[in-house]
């Protein structure tokens, strides 16, 4: 249970490389800080832990989106969901997830593009952890690879929920929030958006593990341009109905495949023809991804990163007296 564990209890999970290293394993790094494999001290349970620096979270103005990602961390029960509890210290904030020992979705993407059964899956697994999320009036709005991770079964969980937001059904918000490959047309042109961006954002995510980024260059500004031009170009080899759920997927927000009468329903009818989701959200599939999952060391589906020698400043404002 998420109250019985205590920060106190976890422990670094450090390297063995042929002899004794001592270096704890990072999972993952980036501008929000870095996730760090941990386990109790009686070697129960291994869990990844996303430290963040209280001084970075108030430069980038993101206590709100940090307070709001805490919240959803207490509430949440879905098995397609990771967040498991949160600490913090003068320095630091820490969300403590389950560990998914198969690594990041965009770290099994650089070795090529997937096969249409493993896209199916992946996916379902995302249009699960959705339907659980907009039913609780929580829109996600940063759906990529890298948030995307594998439990050693193969399932898939998302992670992340730095710019999730709740919504009241009917109403709009105007933040600029996302992955600029990811981010929906009505975002960038700043209309004002709903639960209809995560649906766009499926359709982006099924076509970039079939194909690959459908909207790619290294300036935002270009990417948001082809991303109002809306062209998607469909290689041969795609089947018709993955080609059929994509452009469903990323029309207008009001014609957008989830977003109309039968809300999800239509998503899970659609390229899912052969999916039991009872099973799926028993956890009783057997996953076509545990193909992409190496053996050995829990930690051998990571990159390896070097260690971070520097200590953040304290931090003492009190915005998150009520962590």
């Amino acid at each position: 249970p998420k109250a019985t564990l205590r920060f106190k209890d976890l422990v670094p999970v450090l390297y063995q490389e042929g002899r004794y290293q001592g270096d704890p394993v990072t999972l993952g790094v980036g501008g929000f800080g870095r996730v760090e494999l941990m386990t109790t001290l009686n070697h129960g349970k291994y869990y990844a832990v996303k430290r963040v620096s209280k001084k970075h979270i108030v430069a980038k103005r993101q206590e709100e989106h940090m307070l709001f990602e805490k919240k959803i961390l207490k509430a949440i029960q879905c098995d397609f969901i990771v967040l498991h509890a949160a600490f913090k210290d003068t320095r630091y904030i820490y969300m403590v997830m389950e560990f998914c020992g198969g690594g990041e979705i965009w770290t099994k993407l650089k070795e090529g593009r997937f096969d249409e059964q493993i896209a199916v899956f992946c996916t379902a697994c995302v249009v699960e952890a959705y339907a659980y999320l907009h039913k609780k009036s929580i829109m996600y709005r940063d759906l990529k690879p890298e948030n995307l991770m594998l439990d050693v079964r193969g399932y898939v969980k998302l992670v992340d929920f730095g710019f999730a937001r709740e919504l009241v059904r009917g109403e709009k918000t105007y933040s600029f929030v996302g992955t600029p490959e990811y981010m929906a047309p009505e975002i960038i042109k700043n209309q004002g958006h709903d639960f209809a961006v995560d649906f766009w954002s499926l359709g982006i995510l099924i076509y970039e593990l079939l194909v690959g980024p459908p909207f790619s260059s290294s300036e935002p500004q270009k990417i948001y341009a082809k991303i109002l031009d809306g062209v998607l170009k469909y290689p041969p080899y795609l089947s018709e109905a993955a080609k059929s759920i994509i452009s469903k997927l990323c029309p207008r927000p009001g014609q957008r495949l989830g977003n109309t009468k039968n809300g999800i329903k239509d998503v899970r009818h659609h390229w899912f023809s052969n999916m039991n989701w009872h099973k799926l959200r028993m956890a009783q599939l057997d996953a076509p991804t545990v193909r992409l999952i190496r053996k050995g060391p829990c930690y051998i589906n990571f990159d390896r990163f070097p260690q971070d020698q520097t200590k953040t400043e304290e931090e003492f404002s009190g915005w998150d007296r009520d962590f």
